[in-house]
């Protein structure tokens, strides 16, 4: 664990540097530009709240993407799964009665988008399990329509859409009830919701289960081999298709707590690229959960940081993407040259 903190610890600061270089090279002042970054992650607790959130989000993603990972699936459809999680949850949200107790409300916002994101990862393990085919392919194929999903159901007044009232009426859902929104956490003057609860207890239940269970080690056994899993007496179609239709309910848990968050709407765009960037996580984590913590709060705190930067420096968005796409290279080289030195 030693070696894994200094290794992502390196790699987190060599992208800092180059944000901070490529703040200097628009003109900005680099001293202020770093301030600024460090104040968008830490130098405030709505800030820190923010990048928790994110992380959040994120955590839940990765930690899906692991589970499915551990049985030799790759789950490249978080961002569609996260979408129709979102929508799953706007319906249930907004059609509670307004006398529903929180608890029970949340818990229904919360298993709507696990449902969600688990049927639509469901087409893709049935095809997988039933058919062969990639589930690289249609994970990717399933992100556009269940995006494009989003825009019909927030734009057809006869499914979520608010009722239109005058030409300014914007195309997303009616907020939620009070009930089936997140609590914060009550810490002073942030923003951080019950979210980053459920995500570190997502992680803390997948390590659980993979390390120390027999699913685990049935999962991991398929992951190895599926042929000598077969021949063991497995059910290799079984384990596959319930653990990417798991990834795909944690992505969707992901898309519930975002659209339980302010301004507590279905609307377009509201996945924000989460999919695809929690895909990344999964990725560099290499099956590890701890990994997955402390890679989802790293990029939590690159994008609040990002935020701050562009608005106390000038820096474009734009540069926020180029750090992390540097941190990513600097992960996997990292990687890379640590088993190149274990041969």
């Amino acid at each position: 664990m030693r070696r894994d903190l200094l290794v992502y610890g390196t790699a987190v600061l060599a992208a800092l540097l180059v944000g901070v270089a490529l703040a200097a090279g628009g003109g900005a002042d680099p001293v202020s530009a770093g301030t600024a970054l460090w104040e968008g992650m830490f130098g405030s607790s709505y800030a820190f709240g923010s990048a928790l959130n994110a992380a959040a989000v994120l955590g839940l993603i990765a930690t899906g993407f692991t589970v499915a990972h551990r049985a030799g699936l790759v789950n490249v459809g978080g961002e569609g799964q996260l979408a129709v999680g979102g929508i799953a949850a706007t319906a249930v949200g907004v059609h509670l009665p307004d006398s529903t107790p929180s608890p029970v409300a949340l818990a229904a916002l919360l298993l709507a988008g696990f449902a969600g994101g688990a049927a639509w990862a469901g087409i893709a393990a049935w095809l997988r399990v039933r058919r062969g085919v990639n589930e690289v392919i249609t994970t990717l194929l399933l992100n556009f329509v269940g995006t494009y999903l989003v825009v019909l159901f927030v734009h057809e007044e006869g499914l979520l859409r608010q009722p239109v009232t005058s030409a300014d009426t914007l195309p997303q859902s009616e907020p939620l009830i009070e009930a089936a929104r997140l609590p914060l956490l009550g810490l002073p003057e942030s923003p951080a919701t019950l979210a980053v609860v459920l995500a570190a207890v997502g992680v803390v239940i997948a390590a659980v289960v993979l390390r120390r269970t027999a699913l685990g080690t049935r999962l991991s056994a398929v992951g190895l081999s599926e042929p000598a899993s077969a021949r063991m007496g497995l059910p290799v179609g079984r384990l596959q298709g319930g653990s990417l239709a798991v990834a795909g309910g944690l992505s969707g848990v992901a898309g519930a707590t975002l659209i339980a968050t302010v301004p507590y709407v279905l609307a377009e765009h509201f996945t924000s690229g989460y999919g695809f960037t929690g895909l990344v996580v999964g990725l560099l984590a290499r099956g590890s959960l701890t990994a997955v913590a402390g890679i989802s709060l790293a990029f939590g705190l690159l994008a609040s940081g990002g935020i701050n930067l562009q608005l106390a420096a000038g820096v474009p968005a734009s540069s926020v993407q180029v750090v992390q796409s540097v941190l990513i290279i600097c992960i996997a080289g990292a990687v890379i040259f640590r088993k190149g030195a274990a041969r």
